[in-house]
Protein backbone atom coordinates (compact mmCIF):
# COMPACT_ATOMS: atom_id res chain seq x y z
CA UNK A 1 0.00 0.00 0.00
CA UNK A 2 3.04 2.34 0.72
CA UNK A 3 4.26 1.68 -2.81
CA UNK A 4 1.33 2.33 -4.38
CA UNK A 5 0.58 6.01 -2.37
CA UNK A 6 4.32 6.87 -3.07
CA UNK A 7 3.50 6.23 -6.93
CA UNK A 8 0.54 7.85 -7.25
CA UNK A 9 2.24 11.01 -5.33
CA UNK A 10 5.51 10.85 -7.46
CA UNK A 11 2.74 10.82 -10.49
CA UNK A 12 1.31 13.80 -8.97
CA UNK A 13 4.57 15.35 -8.46
CA UNK A 14 5.61 15.39 -12.34
CA UNK A 15 2.58 16.17 -13.13
CA UNK A 16 2.23 19.43 -10.88
CA UNK A 17 6.08 20.21 -12.38
CA UNK A 18 5.43 19.70 -16.06
CA UNK A 19 2.37 22.06 -15.78
CA UNK A 20 4.09 24.34 -13.79
CA UNK A 21 7.23 24.92 -16.51
CA UNK A 22 4.83 24.83 -19.09
CA UNK A 23 2.72 28.05 -17.41
CA UNK A 24 6.27 29.41 -16.90
CA UNK A 25 7.15 29.07 -20.62
CA UNK A 26 4.41 29.96 -22.01
CA UNK A 27 4.82 33.87 -21.07
CA UNK A 28 8.77 33.47 -22.03
CA UNK A 29 7.80 32.51 -25.45
CA UNK A 30 4.92 34.59 -26.20
CA UNK A 31 6.77 37.77 -25.20
CA UNK A 32 9.74 36.59 -28.02
CA UNK A 33 6.84 36.36 -30.29
CA UNK A 34 5.33 39.85 -29.92
CA UNK A 35 9.07 41.31 -29.57
CA UNK A 36 9.64 40.19 -33.48
CA UNK A 37 9.06 42.70 -35.79
CA UNK A 38 9.81 42.80 -39.78
CA UNK A 39 12.94 44.38 -41.38
CA UNK A 40 10.28 47.07 -42.73
CA UNK A 41 9.98 47.70 -39.32
CA UNK A 42 13.53 47.85 -38.43
CA UNK A 43 14.38 49.71 -41.03
CA UNK A 44 11.61 52.69 -40.89
CA UNK A 45 12.33 52.74 -36.75
CA UNK A 46 16.30 53.08 -37.65
CA UNK A 47 15.55 55.75 -40.33
CA UNK A 48 13.64 57.52 -37.96
CA UNK A 49 15.99 57.73 -35.40
CA UNK A 50 18.34 59.61 -37.03
CA UNK A 51 20.76 56.04 -38.36
CA UNK A 52 22.54 55.62 -41.51
CA UNK A 53 21.31 52.31 -42.81
CA UNK A 54 21.29 50.13 -46.36
CA UNK A 55 20.18 46.64 -46.89
CA UNK A 56 20.71 44.01 -49.20
CA UNK A 57 19.36 40.68 -49.95
CA UNK A 58 21.65 37.71 -48.39
CA UNK A 59 22.07 35.37 -51.89
CA UNK A 60 22.13 32.26 -49.70
CA UNK A 61 19.49 32.57 -47.09
CA UNK A 62 17.40 34.79 -48.91
CA UNK A 63 17.33 37.21 -45.62
CA UNK A 64 17.34 41.12 -45.89
CA UNK A 65 20.21 41.91 -44.36
CA UNK A 66 20.23 45.57 -42.68
CA UNK A 67 23.83 47.12 -42.69
CA UNK A 68 24.27 49.97 -40.02
CA UNK A 69 26.66 52.51 -39.37
CA UNK A 70 28.06 52.55 -35.97
CA UNK A 71 31.14 54.50 -34.73
CA UNK A 72 34.70 52.97 -33.22
CA UNK A 73 36.04 55.10 -30.90
CA UNK A 74 39.68 54.04 -30.67
CA UNK A 75 41.02 54.75 -27.45
CA UNK A 76 44.89 56.05 -27.37
CA UNK A 77 47.42 57.45 -24.88
CA UNK A 78 46.85 60.82 -24.04
CA UNK A 79 49.82 63.50 -23.52
CA UNK A 80 48.72 63.41 -19.62
CA UNK A 81 50.04 60.52 -18.32
CA UNK A 82 51.95 61.45 -15.30
CA UNK A 83 48.83 60.55 -12.35
CA UNK A 84 50.06 59.02 -9.45
CA UNK A 85 49.14 55.31 -9.19
CA UNK A 86 46.19 55.78 -6.34
CA UNK A 87 45.33 58.65 -8.98
CA UNK A 88 45.87 56.42 -12.05
CA UNK A 89 43.32 53.79 -10.10
CA UNK A 90 40.42 56.35 -9.76
CA UNK A 91 40.51 57.48 -13.33
CA UNK A 92 40.02 53.53 -13.86
CA UNK A 93 37.90 52.97 -11.76
CA UNK A 94 35.86 56.23 -12.99
CA UNK A 95 36.36 55.16 -16.46
CA UNK A 96 34.79 51.80 -16.38
CA UNK A 97 31.95 53.07 -14.78
CA UNK A 98 31.30 55.21 -17.60
CA UNK A 99 31.88 52.63 -19.82
CA UNK A 100 29.44 50.30 -18.52
CA UNK A 101 26.97 53.24 -18.13
CA UNK A 102 27.35 53.69 -22.05
CA UNK A 103 26.32 50.02 -22.27
CA UNK A 104 23.41 49.79 -19.87
CA UNK A 105 22.25 53.04 -21.55
CA UNK A 106 22.61 51.32 -24.98
CA UNK A 107 24.99 53.95 -26.39
CA UNK A 108 28.07 51.47 -26.40
CA UNK A 109 27.49 47.70 -27.62
CA UNK A 110 30.99 46.77 -26.66
CA UNK A 111 34.54 47.51 -25.74
CA UNK A 112 37.71 46.32 -24.51
CA UNK A 113 41.56 46.90 -23.71
CA UNK A 114 43.83 45.62 -26.11
CA UNK A 115 46.40 42.96 -24.99
CA UNK A 116 49.57 44.90 -25.45
CA UNK A 117 51.35 47.61 -23.55
CA UNK A 118 51.09 49.99 -26.80
CA UNK A 119 49.84 53.68 -27.70
CA UNK A 120 46.47 52.01 -28.95
CA UNK A 121 45.02 51.22 -25.45
CA UNK A 122 41.29 50.22 -26.21
CA UNK A 123 38.23 50.52 -28.28
CA UNK A 124 34.79 51.14 -28.16
CA UNK A 125 31.91 50.53 -30.63
CA UNK A 126 29.26 53.47 -30.16
CA UNK A 127 25.30 52.48 -31.50
CA UNK A 128 24.39 55.91 -31.42
CA UNK A 129 22.99 57.86 -34.96
CA UNK A 130 25.93 60.38 -35.70
CA UNK A 131 30.30 60.76 -35.49
CA UNK A 132 29.15 63.75 -33.56
CA UNK A 133 27.09 62.09 -30.66
CA UNK A 134 29.76 59.18 -30.51
CA UNK A 135 32.73 61.59 -30.28
CA UNK A 136 30.35 64.00 -27.33
CA UNK A 137 29.98 60.57 -25.53
CA UNK A 138 33.54 59.09 -26.04
CA UNK A 139 34.81 62.77 -24.00
CA UNK A 140 32.90 62.53 -21.32
CA UNK A 141 35.14 59.88 -20.09
CA UNK A 142 37.16 60.89 -17.15
CA UNK A 143 39.85 59.55 -19.22
CA UNK A 144 39.38 61.73 -21.83
CA UNK A 145 38.79 64.52 -19.40
CA UNK A 146 42.16 63.98 -17.62
CA UNK A 147 43.92 63.95 -20.99
CA UNK A 148 45.79 59.90 -20.12
CA UNK A 149 43.79 58.91 -22.74
CA UNK A 150 43.04 60.45 -26.57
CA UNK A 151 39.76 59.28 -28.87
CA UNK A 152 40.54 58.50 -32.39
CA UNK A 153 36.44 57.66 -34.25
CA UNK A 154 36.04 55.95 -37.47
CA UNK A 155 32.37 55.28 -38.99
CA UNK A 156 32.07 51.40 -39.21
CA UNK A 157 29.38 49.41 -41.10
CA UNK A 158 28.21 46.54 -39.36
CA UNK A 159 25.21 44.11 -39.84
CA UNK A 160 22.23 45.13 -37.84
CA UNK A 161 22.29 42.43 -34.62
CA UNK A 162 25.05 39.79 -35.59
CA UNK A 163 26.72 38.72 -32.69
CA UNK A 164 30.38 38.42 -32.38
CA UNK A 165 31.77 34.86 -32.58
Amino acid sequence: MKTIITYIALIFICASCAETTHQEKAPIEKSLVEKKISVASQIAQLKTDGYQIFDYVDEKTGDTVIMQQYFMAFLKSGPNRDQSKEEAAKLQEAHMAHLGRMYEEGYADISGPFGDDGDLRGITVYNVPTLKMADSLANLDPMMKSGRLMVEIKPWWAGKGYPLR
